[in-house]
């Protein structure tokens, strides 16, 4: 039988601002799980962009202010436990939950509709409206802790929930089809790579925008052509010859991408690391009867979905490298110089 300690060891962010920010302690208490929760013991948490973001405040629209810097643009409260990628194994369940569930190793869906025991009438991100998974010890409602029955390690488990869920969201708001051509911005990040895989799952020709020291990395994963970031992606690839654009960039190139779609071709954008405001000529979005799609809150089947293709080896996680979790400003620092493929994992407990 598992004994639980009383106090964990975790990161807290305690205010928007550099890696500073971070801090690490042995001291804060493990929670308890309401009724309909569970207790994870964390093994293991990806890094992500969101983290970052986060941290710095990025969400916010009103000049770093706390008060809309959440993912769900209400007020972020400090201190807190981030991580939105977790692999763990439950120790403890709930009055309401089967106490068949404890010793499941499960992933968590990291895109929340119950949370501290009560149905949310808006979405929050776990590790930003609630605490994550970079401490020893998470709760989180029942129904989105999912079993993971596969060979693949913690730390490799933990590559997915994340960004592969966020890549098959894209496509399923998409409705990406083995007839579709579709292009990847970003391609070599956590989500990009994912959405490589998951696209090619579902037989579409895929086209991915990196950096060319990257090229061959991409094709080994299931790209069928790659083009450079810096590249005009309209000189190369022709205008209307896209159905589907995934894009998690935006940024100054942004323009090229509508030109590439195909008449009522879809866009479906989760991210902007290249520059959140983009010129739209609103003509092209009427006259070629384009489709935008936003995507942040999953779709009910994404997450089932997912853990499938995992199960089912259909898709590889791809990770760069490995940090403990003491290390996570460095693990930040590599992160965000984007010389990886793949996803950046801390260890957070013994396997």
């Amino acid at each position: 039988m598992t004994t639980i300690p009383k106090t964990m060891m975790g990161i807290q962010l305690i205010g928007h601002g550099g890696p500073e920010m971070l801090q690490y302690r042995d001291d804060i208490p493990v929670p308890t799980p309401n009724p309909n929760e569970v207790l994870i013991r964390v093994s293991a948490a990806g890094v992500n962009n969101t983290d970052i973001n986060t941290r710095t405040a990025w969400y916010s629209k009103n000049d770093g202010s706390s008060s809309d810097a959440s993912w769900s643009g209400n007020t972020f409260v400090f201190p807190r436990i981030q991580g939105a990628d977790v692999c763990g194994t439950i120790v403890a369940v709930g009055d309401n939950v089967s106490t068949k569930r404890i010793g499941e190793r499960v992933l968590i869906e990291p895109c929340l509709s119950e949370a501290n025991g009560q149905p949310l009438n808006s979405p929050w991100y776990y590790g930003s409206e609630c605490d994550g998974g970079f401490a020893q010890y998470t709760v989180v409602a029942d129904k989105h802790a999912y079993a993971v029955n596969s060979p693949l390690s913690d730390i490799e488990l933990a590559s997915f929930p994340c960004s592969y869920s966020t890549a098959e969201n894209m496509l399923t708001r998409a409705n990406v089809t083995s007839l579709d051509k579709v292009l990847i911005s970003g391609a070599s990040g956590g989500v990009g790579s994912a959405a490589i895989q998951l696209a090619k799952s579902r037989g579409a020709y895929v086209i991915a925008i990196t950096s060319p020291s990257k090229n061959q990395q991409l094709l080994e994963l299931g790209a069928d052509q790659v083009i450079s970031r810096d590249t005009d992606s309209v000189e190369a690839l022709g205008e209307n010859s896209v159905d589907v654009v995934i894009d998690l960039v935006a940024g100054k190139q942004w323009p090229q991408f509508l030109r590439l779609l195909r008449p009522g071709g879809r866009y479906a954008v989760s991210g902007a690391i290249g520059g959140a405001l983009v010129e739209l000529d609103v003509r092209t979005l009427y006259l070629k009867d384009l489709s935008f799609f936003g995507c942040t809150v999953l779709e009910p089947e994404v997450f089932q979905n997912l853990v499938n293709c995992i199960e089912q080896g259909k898709i590889t996680p791809i990770v760069a490298q490995t940090f403990q979790l003491k290390e996570i400003n460095k693990a930040q620092d590599i992160f965000l110089k984007k010389n990886h493929v793949g996803k950046i994992v801390l260890k957070v407990s013994e396997q």
